[in-house]
């Protein structure tokens, strides 16, 4: 059953919050909740080292370690394990599940409820990790890991999109994956402190997996005193909560009643609907929201980026590099990727989610031309590569312009643009989808590159370069953009669209009919 339809007719420049001030409570909140990305990044980068570290391979994966002690053997297939890749993807195959229950969990309890469960659950995971005696017993603190960042991501980029003011939006939501960078940054260079300070040390590996738990430990305590966003409040029928969260969060001059009263009449025409979200979604009029909360998450893991990840320590092997050359290495690295996320916080709100996505498609692919085509020139049949100092620094060039790319473009907005296109009602659900699809498609990237690696060589580079071709033509034709459009007025990105509009009809009743043709005019020579 379909929402019913309502009129509300409503001043633009008081009751709305298209153009509110960024208020000092909306960037702490933010921070807060953003912070679920540095654990998140902070997980991924530890992960990435811990499984080089020589007592960790020793005590887990001891076929791995005589591999690597190989000096012959074939360098594209060292970490082709079925054990290990066990080991990766079951924090992944765990991501899905939580994803898909987190959609009725942000619902029932609320964001902030969400983000308090995924804290909790992260840190028991996080402990069985940290006092692992067996592989059962690690592998079991990988899959609560992966349900808790499975309620924690699903609910935080909500979170952050429902409490930024319009005008702000895209920036603030920026900051969940500028604190998975950070993240990211930080865990490598504990790792790489670890390993080349301390190489023998038999807790190397428990420091690296266990520090995890500071970020996690303050998000989930800092949680309980922030207040959770007026759409989940009123969802939930607090009315009187999501005032006292929008007076938190509005500066002086903004009419939260009547924002209120624009809400509440929203969600209550949303509300009969909004019982069995996951069949909603295969509604015909939700399909433009359906596909593009799978195709995003899902191109986002085939650009390459976990191939990218493997060749830079490739290069720096080959060359006989010293733990001061991977240091360096490594923060230029962090450095560049931060700062591209960062380049994404000032330009999204300017020139919309869509020409960075453009720009990226290109840059990604001439990028993967030029990495196949040197690997290719330097690696021999058996995998041993042997690089230049000259053919390696133009390796690293290549690999920071795809790392800033990626930063800037489907590493940042894949946490933003399906809270954006999915309507309250099925947004919860949605989102969770989106997420389950971003894990689905990063286990079976795991699961495959290793293999590819093995048996393609340089031509998985290629692979990834038709990808992200086919992504940059989906781009063109099939992504409308959402920069500065009202949550609740979203649907006009729809009703605008050469292709998606045959599947959204009316006007938007939601809007005054002034306000619906001025979005509509400003939007549609970019959809």
């Amino acid at each position: 059953m379909g929402a019913k339809q309502v009129i509300v007719i409503y001043d633009e420049g008081n009751s709305h919050n298209s153009e509110g001030k960024l208020t000092a409570p909306v960037v702490i909140i933010s921070i807060v909740v953003a912070s679920v990305g540095l654990m998140f990044g902070y997980e991924t980068g530890s992960y990435g080292g811990v499984k080089t570290m020589q007592p960790f391979l020793k005590k887990f994966f001891p076929r791995i370690l005589r591999k690597l002690s190989n000096s012959n053997a074939d360098q594209y297939c060292v970490f082709d394990s079925s054990k290990l890749q066990a080991y990766s993807s079951s924090f992944y195959i765990a991501g899905i599940f939580s994803a898909l229950l987190a959609g009725r969990l942000t619902t029932s309890a609320g964001r902030k409820g969400a983000l308090i469960i995924g804290g909790m659950v992260y840190l028991i995971g996080v402990s069985l990790q940290t006092v692992a005696v067996n592989l059962e017993m690690l592998v079991f603190g990988r899959i609560l890991i992966g349900f808790g960042i499975g309620f924690a991501s699903q609910a935080a980029p909500m979170y952050l999109v429902e409490m930024a003011p319009t005008k702000w939006r895209g920036a603030i939501a920026t900051g969940f994956p500028l604190f998975f960078e950070i993240g990211v940054f930080t865990a490598k260079w504990i790792n790489n402190y670890l390993i080349h300070v301390y190489p023998n040390s038999s807790n190397g590996w428990r420091i690296a997996l266990g520090l995890s738990a500071l970020p996690a430990t303050v998000m989930t305590v800092l949680s309980f005193f922030i207040p959770d966003t007026p759409s989940s409040l009123i969802q939930r029928g607090k009315v009187q909560e999501a005032l006292k969260s929008l007076n938190q969060v509005r500066s002086v001059d903004v009419d939260t009643e009547n924002e209120l009263k624009y809400l509440v009449t929203y969600y209550e025409a949303m509300r009969n609907a909004s019982e069995k979200p996951y069949q909603m979604l295969l509604e015909k009029k939700y399909r433009p929201q359906l596909v593009l909360a799978m195709a995003i998450p899902a191109f986002r893991q085939l650009v390459g980026m976990h191939l990218i990840g493997n060749f830079g320590p490739l290069v720096l092997r080959s060359l006989g590099a010293g733990w001061k050359q991977v240091f360096l290495t490594s923060f230029i690295h962090g450095t560049v990727v931060i700062l591209s996320v960062l380049v994404a916080t000032y330009l999204i709100d300017r020139i919309g989610r869509k020409m960075l996505l453009l720009e990226a498609g290109v840059q990604i692919f001439v990028s993967l031309v030029i990495m196949g085509i040197l690997m290719a020139v330097q690696t021999s049949q058996n995998g041993v590569t042997s690089f230049s100092v000259q053919s390696a620094v133009v390796a690293l060039v290549i690999r920071s312009s795809i790392n800033a790319a990626f930063s800037w473009s489907w590493g940042t907005i894949v946490w933003i643009l399906p809270s954006e296109v999915l309507s309250l009602e099925v947004r919860a659900a949605g989102q969770g989808l989106s997420l389950a699809f971003n894990f689905a498609f990063q286990f079976l990237v795991i699961q495959t590159m290793f293999p590819m690696l093995c048996n393609f060589k340089s031509g998985v580079f290629f692979f990834y370069a038709g990808w992200s071709v086919i992504m940059t033509l989906f781009v063109i034709f099939f992504v409308p953009e959402t920069k500065r459009i009202p949550l609740e007025s979203m649907d006009i990105i729809w009703r605008n669209h050469w292709y998606w509009k045959r599947y959204v009809h009316g006007p938007n009743t939601l809007l005054n009919p002034e306000i619906d043709r001025q979005f509509s005019s400003s939007h549609k020579s970019v959809n």
